[in-house]
């Protein structure tokens, strides 16, 4: 078992950088010189072949896809301060850095990013800012940054995570340390900068909430904590609402799985699901957990078969099928990629990572609306800073919808591609008014007389349909 040292999982408010990348390197510790027989992944990018590049994209990472159909990104380090990076990647896996972080507006951004209804993205630095204790940010598509806050440890310290935008269009995000009981914090910030904390963790309902929260279909969010919970060792699950009432859901008990890194991602049948780099059989388990807590350990890990210590999350592919990354393990020891069918413990190791094509793979995968996954390495490529990587199972194009639930007479946004000439928006069949704003992005209304149910956008090219149920609020 290789987990993170204690410095990362007992004491992150007094992690230095130092520190922080000694914790990424421990993720590549059995590099081996050789070559992996994977066909399904395509190696798109070697961070650090250009001066100034992003290095180390780190867990959770989270690689969002834009209006203009490129996907954004975080890295740890690189740019011009080598404090971290906010960069752009293009299908094809051109990469370009928008913002260089300088230690003013905050430091080692592993957060990854979230879009926002407004266009912009949202993300976090784990350190530095106005009081050294992390900050939150949002950047345009251009690279216009904007600090929304700089947490000075009595409201949080340590944001992991990017926040997400609730039904309110605020964002809501913890950090992993600071607040009344030294605990880490759930934060709520608008736009323009309006901050509140809305709960301070005291271990009760879990501690060091690392990973970033989830928005459920029932406006509520859904989280994870490192340690805390009814055995403090271990971590909890948790649902807080936006006005902060939380309810603790599940506590780890070691046998199935703890400490949870991953975030949550709720899937088409409404339950939630989930990682833990511990437990099961010493190197994590996949779990599956309904909104009112029912918790079920859908599979083991092996770390000679299926990899080991799954720091990322899952993601549900318009196929319906969960896949995943670990770091470790597989046939190089250096990370894999697995699929599993929904509500299934039948997990499949789909590709073994090596040197050339990355070392511990951290961060998520995405589908981009084209139908491949995209993600990236925090190690590994020709200049061990980590690679950029693509991934094809062979899925059809499809929309991707910025808000999945809103009233009747709401505007919506859909991206995806070949939108040029669309004749049709529909809403479970309903047609509704729409604006093509660009190939790549457009609005809709939704209509009178709209149910829950898919969106479809009939293209020149073909019909392409959302890949969740948009939900009509009443």
């Amino acid at each position: 078992m290789h987990t993170l040292n204690g410095n990362a999982t007992t004491q992150t408010k007094a992690m230095t950088g130092a520190q922080r990348a000694g914790i990424i390197l421990t993720l590549a510790c059995f590099l081996m010189l050789v070559s992996s027989a994977g066909a399904q992944v395509t190696l798109l990018y070697n961070f650090g072949t250009h001066a100034g590049d992003p290095a180390h994209p780190n867990y959770p990472g989270s690689v969002v896809q834009g209006r203009d159909g490129n996907l954004y990104s975080t890295s740890n380090d690189g740019g011009t301060d080598n404090a971290g990076t906010v960069f752009k990647i293009t299908p094809s896996g051109q990469v370009s850095v928008l913002y260089s972080f300088d230690g003013a507006t905050g430091a080692l951004p592993s957060s990854g990013l979230t879009l926002g209804t407004d266009g912009n993205f949202y993300g976090t630095t784990f350190e530095n800012g106005p009081s050294n204790y992390g900050t939150v940010f949002k950047i345009t598509a251009e690279g216009q940054l904007t600090l929304l806050h700089g947490f000075d440890d009595s409201d949080g310290a340590a944001p992991w995570g990017a926040p997400v935008e609730g039904t309110d269009g605020a964002f809501y995000g913890t950090t992993a340390d600071g607040g009344s009981a030294n605990c880490g914090t759930v934060y709520r910030v608008t736009a323009g900068g309006m901050f509140k904390t809305l709960y301070n963790f005291d271990g009760t309902h879990g501690c060091q909430p690392l990973a970033p929260l989830v928005l459920g279909n029932d406006g509520n969010f859904y989280g994870t904590a490192l340690t805390g919970g009814n055995n403090p060792a271990l971590g909890a699950i948790f649902k807080i609402t936006p006005a902060g009432a939380i309810t603790l859901l599940h506590s780890f008990d070691g046998t199935h799985g703890f400490s949870p890194y991953a975030p949550l991602m709720q899937a088409s049948d409404g339950n939630f699901y989930g990682t833990t780099v511990n437990g099961g059989n010493n190197e994590g388990v996949v779990f599956k957990v309904s909104p009112a807590g029912v918790f079920t350990d859908l599979h083991d890990f092996d770390l000679s078969q299926d990899g080991g210590e799954p720091f990322s999350a899952l993601v549900q592919g318009t196929n319906g099928v969960l896949y995943g990354t670990t770091a470790y393990g597989g046939a190089f020891n250096v990370g894999t990629i697995y699929s599993i069918p929904l509500g299934s413990g039948n997990l499949n190791a789909l590709y073994s990572f090596n040197v050339s094509s990355g070392t511990a793979p951290g961060a998520a995968l995405t589908q981009h609306t084209s139908g491949s996954f995209y993600g990236d390495s925090a190690w590994g490529g020709s200049d061990n800073l980590g690679t950029l990587y693509s991934f094809n199972r062979g899925l059809s194009p499809f929309v991707r919808l910025v808000t999945t639930s809103a009233k009747v007479g709401k505007t919506v946004q859909i991206l995806g591609q070949g939108f040029t000439g669309t004749t049709a928006v529909s809403f479970h069949g309903k047609a509704g008014t729409f604006h093509v704003v660009s190939n790549t992005y457009l609005t809709a209304v939704v209509p009178n007389g709209a149910t829950s149910g898919f969106v479809t956008v009939a293209t020149p090219g073909r019909v392409l349909k959302s890949n969740q149920v948009f939900r009509v609020i009443p």
